[in-house]
C-alpha cells in the first residue's frame, strides 16, 4: 500500500561511501560537521565553498578533504555519489538540489526536507551496530529527542557483542542452516552470558562461554511449539510485552481477522502470516484446518504463534486449540489479551460496573443465531447489571426484541462500539427500543461489541476517544454543528 501523501515514502538504508567521492557544498560549521561524519564513514569528501572555516581549510591543506573555491558549480557534482548543500542560501541550495536531479546525485539539502533527495538521520553507534532514526526530515527535533532517549537505555557493550557476532557468523551459519534453530541459538545467546561477560571486559570469558553455547545448541533437536496471544482489540499500545516479544520470536503466525495490521507489523519482519480468520457466511478456514497448521508447522520444529483478536480464552476457542495440542504432545503456552468488552468499553468512557448502575457484568457472543437459542433471556435482561454481547451486529433484531420481552425496559440505554480502540472507532448510542433503527441509518458493521445496561447512558458524559456518540435517529444538522 503506498504510503500517505504526508508520510513520505522513504526507504532506509545504510551506504558503504568507503572511498566514494561525496561533495559537501559550505565552509561553515554545518559543512565542518557533516564532513567529519562523512569522513569517518570512509567517504572521499570534497568540499566547495566561497571561503572555508578554519578547521575545514586545515583538513585541506592536510589532504584529508579535496576543496573547491568559489561559488557553487555543478561540474563538482562530477563523480559524486551523494552531495550535501549546506550553504545557508535557500536559493544556491536548490539550485545544487536541480543540478544533482539532473546528474542523478542524491543531495541531502540542511532543513530543506521538500528539497532533499535523502536524509541524514540521527544515529546511535555501538561499534559496528547502528541505530538510526528519521522523521523523513519533517520533525528533526523529534528524532534527536529519540536517539537520546535510546543512547541512555542500550548499553555500549552492544557494540562487543556486535563485533563478537560478525567474527563467529561464518561458524554460526554453519552450525545452524536452519534459520528457525539459528534463531533460536541467538535468543539463548543474547540473554546468556556472553552479553553480560562483554559488559564486564571479560573477552576470553566471553568466548569460552559462547563456543559452549555454540556446542550445545547444535546438538538440541528443533523442537516445535505453539504460544496462543490474545492481540486485543486493535490499538497496539495494548498489546502485552510478553506477546510483543512472542511475535518477535515467531516463526509462523496464524492470525485471526481481527488481528490488526499495526499489530501484526510489530511481529518480526521475515515471519511466514497466515490468515485463518473467519468472516460471517465464510469460515475460509476451518478450525480443523487451523488445528491441522499449527500441528504441521509445530512438527516441523517452528515456534508458531497462534494471533487472536481479543483475548484467546474468550469466545476463542482457546480452549479447543490447547486441548488438541495437548493431545499431540505439542508444547504450548497462553498469552492473555485485553478482550473486546473492556477494551471497548474503556475507549468509550464506559464502566462496565459502577456502584450506582449495574453490580454485576454478563459477556454473551452472538455470533450465529443458534448460540442464541440456548440463551437465558429472563436472567439477561435483569435491571442493575451490564450486557456484552460480541459478534452481534446480525442479531441487533433478536437481541432488542428478546431484551424487551424479557422484561428489560425500552428506554435501557444502549452502546454499539464499532472497531473500538482503533483510528476508525463509532459509538452509536440511544434507548433500546431504537437500537435496531438506529444501527441501520448509521450503518453499522462488524467487528462491534454491543453494550446495554445503565452503565451506557455514561458513554455521552464520558467519552474520551475519537468523535462523539452519534445519537440522532435521522442527521440533525444542529446537533452535528454542535
Amino acid at each position: 500500500m503506498p504510503a500517505p501523501a504526508s508520510h513520505p515514502g522513504l526507504y532506509p538504508l545504510f551506504a558503504d561511501l568507503r572511498g566514494r567521492k561525496v561533495l559537501v557544498v559550505g565552509g561553515g560549521a554545518i559543512a565542518l560537521r557533516k564532513a567529519s561524519a562523512l569522513l569517518d564513514a570512509g567517504a572521499r569528501v570534497a568540499v566547495g565553498a566561497i571561503r572555508l572555516e578554519p578547521a575545514l581549510a586545515a583538513m585541506a591543506a592536510e589532504g584529508r578533504i579535496d576543496a573547491y573555491a568559489g561559488p557553487f558549480d555543478p561540474a563538482w557534482l562530477d563523480g559524486a555519489w551523494l552531495a550535501i548543500a549546506a550553504t545557508g542560501d535557500a536559493k544556491t541550495n536548490r539550485s545544487i538540489a536541480a543540478a544533482g536531479e539532473a546528474r542523478r546525485v542524491w543531495v541531502n539539502v540542511v532543513d530543506d526536507a521538500a528539497t532533499s533527495a535523502f536524509h541524514v538521520p540521527a544515529r546511535i553507534e555501538r561499534g559496528p551496530l547502528q541505530i538510526a532514526i528519521s522523521s523523513g526530515g519533517g520533525a528533526p527535533m523529534l528524532a534527536r529527542h529519540l536517539r537520546e532517549t535510546l543512547e541512555a537505555q542500550l548499553d555500549h557493550s552492544l557494540g562487543a557483542v556486535a563485533e563478537l557476532l560478525t567474527r563467529e557468523r561464518a561458524r554460526i551459519r554453519n552450525a545452524f542452516p536452519d534459520l528457525a534453530r539459528r534463531r533460536r541459538f541467538f535468543d539463548r545467546l543474547l540473554s546468556g552470558a556472553v552479553p553480560a561477560l562483554l559488559r564486564q571486559r571479560r573477552i576470553l570469558g566471553a568466548q569460552r562461554a559462547f563456543d559452549a553455547l555454540l556446542l550445545d545448541s547444535g546438538k538440541q533437536g528443533a523442537a516445535g511449539s505453539v504460544i496462543l496471544i490474545g492481540a486485543g482489540p486493535g490499538d497496539p499500545g495494548l498489546l502485552t510485552l510478553r506477546g510483543l516479544r512472542a511475535l518477535n520470536e515467531a516463526d509462523v503466525i496464524l492470525h485471526d481477522r481481527l488481528a490488526s495490521d499495526e499489530v501484526l507489523r510489530l511481529a518480526r519482519r521475515d515471519a511466514e502470516r497466515i490468515e485463518v480468520g473467519k468472516r460471517a457466511g465464510d469460515h475460509g478456514v476451518t478450525q480443523t484446518g487451523i488445528h491441522a497448521l499449527m500441528l504441521k508447522h509445530a512438527r516441523a520444529g517452528k515456534r508458531v504463534v497462534r494471533l487472536k483478536g481479543g483475548d484467546p480464552f474468550v469466545f476463542g476457542r482457546g480452549g479447543e486449540e490447547l486441548e488438541f495440542l495437548r493431545a499431540h504432545g505439542i508444547g504450548y503456552e497462553v498469552v492473555p489479551g485485553i478482550t473486546a468488552a473492556l477494551a471497548c468499553a474503556a475507549y468509550a468512557g464506559i464502566p462496565l460496573t459502577h456502584r450506582d448502575h449495574a453490580q454485576s457484568l454478563r459477556l454473551v457472543t452472538a455470533h450465529r443465531k443458534d448460540s442464541l437459542e440456548a440463551v437465558d433471556w429472563r436472567s439477561l435482561a435483569q435491571e442493575k447489571q451490564t450486557l456484552a454481547v460480541y459478534m452481534g451486529v446480525a442479531m441487533l433484531d433478536t437481541l432488542q426484541t428478546q431484551l424487551i420481552a424479557h422484561g428489560r425496559s425500552p428506554d435501557t440505554p444502549f452502546a454499539l462500539i464499532e472497531n473500538g480502540s482503533r483510528a476508525e472507532q463509532r459509538v452509536i448510542s440511544g434507548p433500546l427500543s431504537e437500537l435496531v433503527e438506529r444501527a441501520g441509518i448509521h450503518d453499522a458493521k462488524s467487528p462491534a461489541l454491543l453494550i446495554v445496561g445503565e452503565v451506557a447512558a455514561l458513554v455521552d458524559e464520558l467519552h474520551w476517544f475519537g468523535d462523539p456518540p452519534l445519537r440522532a435517529v435521522s442527521p440533525d444538522p444542529l446537533e452535528k454543528a454542535a
